[in-house]
């Protein structure tokens, strides 16, 4: 097994993303808040599927790849970052987007990632509420390759146990940042939705030997099953990095009560924390994830549940692109 350091990663972000204060959300919200930019990883807009995709696109490489493939929302972060990652190594790009219930309209279709995923190149394969997104991709794979193409197929999210191993590389660049700053925070809170930042962070921690809970705010389902998902996927990724997948136990935490109606569907408390964190700070959310992560961080404050006046460190995962799909709402 080599060392985490000589697993194969192209290079897609850039890094270190900064580690700043928010000192006036901070005064707002009565604590000491810290935020992880990782919306600054570089890449068309930014994100934290940047980190993922330098591990996954390494591994398509490997294996003789010239196109990748991968599935979202029809204002999927990751598939606008693997467009980018995809037309900065010559990849050709296939997009199999959905349509998402709940959503706007006006501009969901055309605007925000859409327009970003045309300009990139990709070519997309727009499906209804009702179609199979799995069972289409497995089929578009089967043309290709019998089209003479090598189709490389990057899951939901880029979040598998390669993926997630951005997120590793991730903490470690973290540990340091905090050792510089000499502090340490009470909790990290990370928007939660297919496990991978979460699981990855979780692990690059463990492999830094901090023990800094990480509470995962979830955005498409119940904590129970996000919880059981981050669980399973940090069980793959420990042994990539030779630690025993017995540590994971008892390691993943995750709040499901800031949802709201589903994944992509935007609640009051969303519109609230991007309206406040925005004028606070300067700092744009997105609708779908860090919205409602901050939504959950704030109402913790409110009610007592974070403690008044501890440090609170927030990654920034990115997504503002998406806030032009949701201009109607917002």
């Amino acid at each position: 097994m080599p060392a985490f350091d000589q697993i194969p990663r192209l290079t897609l972000a850039h890094l270190p993303t900064p580690l700043e204060q928010a000192p006036r959300l901070s005064a707002q919200l009565g604590i000491d808040l810290l935020i992880k930019r990782d919306d600054c990883t570089g890449l068309a807009g930014g994100g934290n599927k940047a980190r993922k995709l330098e591990y996954l696109l390494a591994d398509a490489k490997r294996l003789g790849a010239d196109t990748l493939v991968t599935i979202g929302g029809l204002q999927s972060n990751h598939a606008r970052q693997t467009a980018a990652a995809a037309a900065r190594f010559g990849f050709a790009c296939e997009l199999v987007l959905q349509d998402v219930a709940g959503t706007p309209t006006a501009d969901y279709a055309s605007n925000g990632n859409m327009l970003f995923n045309h300009l990139l190149g990709a070519n997309i394969h727009q499906l209804a509420l009702t179609d199979d997104c799995q069972q289409y991709a497995a089929t578009l794979m089967t043309a290709l390759q019998r089209q003479g193409k090598q189709p490389y197929l990057i899951p939901i999210g880029g979040s598998n146990a390669i993926g997630s191993l951005g997120y590793v590389r991730c903490a470690l660049e973290l540990a340091e940042q905090l050792r510089q700053l000499n502090t340490v925070p009470q909790q990290i809170v990370v928007a939660t939705g297919s496990a991978g930042t979460q699981a990855g962070l979780l692990a690059g921690l463990m492999l830094a030997g901090l023990d800094i809970p990480v509470l995962g705010i979830t955005v498409s389902r119940p904590a129970v099953q996000q919880q059981q998902l981050v669980l399973q996927l940090l069980q793959q990724v420990l042994p990539l990095i030779g630690l025993d997948p017995d540590q994971a136990q008892g390691k993943v935490d995750a709040n499901g009560d800031y949802y709201g109606a589903g994944y992509g569907i935007m609640t009051p408390a969303t519109v609230n924390a991007l309206q406040q964190t925005a004028r606070a700070e300067g700092i744009l959310l997105d609708p779908v994830y860090t919205g409602k992560a901050m939504a959950g961080v704030m109402d913790l404050c409110q009610r007592g549940i974070i403690d008044q006046g501890s440090r609170q460190l927030f990654v920034h995962t990115g997504g503002s692109p998406a806030l032009a799909g949701y201009a109607s709402v917002l």
